[in-house]
């Protein structure tokens, strides 16, 4: 799955049959930390998200699966709405100098 946030909406007076009632959204890709990334797309919606809404995402297969049992051709479709995110980074100490490398010491017959 994969956050995002809805920037718009995607009118279509003829499309795929199967498609028939399925609203589609623009959505930004975006990182754990909520920044911008990728390309914008297009997403069917299954939760009746709006503008602005932190959303999730997934992609494949696994898109027409909230439509069951119609499976439209979607490649990726939005699947829940994002209350709150907590991101918990932590960094590691840079080490000053060369890391060492810590190897067996070798047995010479």
């Amino acid at each position: 799955m994969y956050l995002g946030r809805v920037v718009g909406s995607v009118w279509a007076t003829v499309k795929n049959p199967a498609m028939t009632g399925c609203r589609m959204l623009v959505v930004q890709p975006l990182t754990p930390e909520l920044q911008n990334t990728g390309k914008r797309l297009i997403c069917t919606d299954s939760t009746g998200a709006g503008a602005g809404e932190l959303v999730y995402w997934v992609r494949g297969k696994e898109a027409s699966f909230p439509f069951h049992p119609d499976e439209p051709p979607v490649d990726t479709t939005i699947v829940g709405i994002v209350d709150e995110v907590h991101v918990q980074r932590t960094l590691p100490e840079r080490a000053k100098g060369p890391v060492p490398v810590h190897r067996k010491p070798s047995r010479k017959s």
